[in-house]
């Protein structure tokens, strides 16, 4: 047996244990150790896995995970994201299917400050699901509407797949997160654009609101959610100006978060503490997954199969499009099997060397693969969001009422990212303008 298929059976072994649920940090780290002692010695393997977690997390870039989860959860915790739903509801709650559009709004805002999918699709599980079905509201739209909305987290900065990919790809977070703004509110504006359609053809799938709402109501309302904007454009303008790196940004809006809870009158010691606990374990959870597939990487690099496969897929390689093509093509059917995290850090030692020969910029490429990876948050039978949903709302809702609802945006996202794949600009505009 030849390293090449001790490579490509470590990787059906991981796929396969992956499968059964076995923790994915475990599974990479698990099977690169295996890998590499055969490929080598059992020595050299040792040193390897001794080695890899110092040189990782002492990686200065991974220090923007840590701190944009306490934002996220800064923000959450303090309540800075609860009038989102409300507010949106009243200035769009009278073009067709306005619940589900405010939906799609407030959930792009929420998922600017939390960088999660997962607790976006949660807290609108909650929050505008009960009130478009109290509305007379499809079911399927209405669940449709929040799984979709909650996977703008992924693309919209800050995202932490967007970090995972910068450190991997080793290519600039900031201009990451730059090239990730405009497809994030193509996206939205694509969701929008389909449940007004759809409402406007068919209007029983979600009847007409008799909301009235006052000049003042508005006020209000602006003036309940006015902090969560003001911190976006504070960090991403920074980002965008080139005063502050990635890691700074997430650490300013972390400190903005705080003094806008504390003049707010939001922040207790008790919500303080909580928002850190959390962001420790979420960091620490992230960042075994990465140190598994830092293992595994070298395993794959040590195997020879980025060569064997830049050799089966060269015809591949001269024609740039029908490389993004043939990807887009894998990650839609591995996402539905696989979670967003488990794919990408899975993959991207086998694409990277790909992508560098074919001499495609990697931003460009990064966006495509974390709008791949949002899909694949919604797509059957492993949508990890449509069971985030069922999960919040019990026996309210079926999961088939669910997948049924969410067709209709994965049109639209297919839709969002053949404009991605035939208009690079729409992505690298805000970095190349950036300083």
């Amino acid at each position: 047996m030849d390293r090449v298929d001790i490579g490509f059976i470590g990787v059906a072994i991981t796929i396969a244990l992956i499968l059964f649920r076995i923790p994915v940090g475990i599974v990479l780290a698990t099977v690169g150790f295996v890998g590499i002692a055969l490929l080598t010695s059992l020595k050299a393997s040792w040193s390897i896995a001794a080695n890899v977690p110092f040189e990782l997390i002492g990686d200065w870039n991974l220090s923007a995970v840590p701190m944009f989860l306490l934002m996220g959860f800064l923000a959450s915790e303090a309540g800075l994201t609860r009038g989102l739903f409300k507010a949106a509801r009243i200035f769009l709650g009278r073009i067709p299917g306005g619940l589900a559009s405010a939906t799609v709004v407030a959930s792009a805002l929420f998922a600017a400050a939390s960088g999660s999918s997962v607790a976006t699709a949660a807290s609108f599980s909650r929050i505008a699901i009960p009130e478009m079905l109290d509305a007379k509201y499809d079911r399927g739209l209405a669940c449709g509407s929040v799984a979709v909305s909650g996977t703008l987290g992924a693309l919209i900065p800050p995202s932490i797949l967007m970090i995972l990919f910068g450190i991997f790809a080793e290519v600039s977070i900031g201009k990451l997160f730059l090239a990730g703004v405009l497809p994030g509110l193509l996206s939205a504006l694509v969701f929008i654009l389909l449940i007004t359609v759809r409402v406007w053809l068919n209007p029983d799938l979600a009847p007409r609101t008799t909301l009235t709402v006052t000049r003042e109501e508005r006020i209000e309302a602006i003036l309940d959610i006015w902090p969560l904007p003001l911190l976006i454009l504070l960090v991403i303008g920074s980002i965008f100006l080139g005063i502050v790196t990635p890691t700074e940004a997430g650490a300013l809006g972390a400190l903005i978060a705080m003094i806008i809870a504390l003049f707010r009158r939001a922040l207790t010691l008790r919500i303080f503490s909580r928002a850190v606990t959390d962001t420790i374990a979420g960091t620490a959870s992230i960042f075994v997954v990465i140190v598994g597939a830092s293992v595994f990487a070298r395993f794959v690099a040590l195997s020879g199969m980025a060569g064997a496969l830049t050799d089966l897929l060269a015809f591949a390689i001269e024609r740039p499009v029908l490389l993004i093509v043939l990807t887009s093509v894998i990650y839609i059917f591995l996402g539905m099997f696989l979670e967003s995290v488990s794919l990408m850090l899975l993959t991207l030692p086998l694409l990277l060397p790909l992508y560098n020969v074919a001499g495609i910029d990697l931003i460009w490429f990064g966006v495509i693969c974390v709008k791949l990876l949002e899909i694949g948050l919604v797509t059957p039978p492993v949508g990890l969001n449509v069971y985030v949903i069922k999960g919040a709302l019990g026996d309210r809702v079926n999961l088939g009422e669910i997948f049924r609802g969410t067709a209709w945006f994965l049109a639209a996202d297919l839709v969002t990212l053949a404009l991605l794949i035939a208009f690079p600009t729409i992505s690298l505009l805000l970095p190349m303008l950036s300083k």
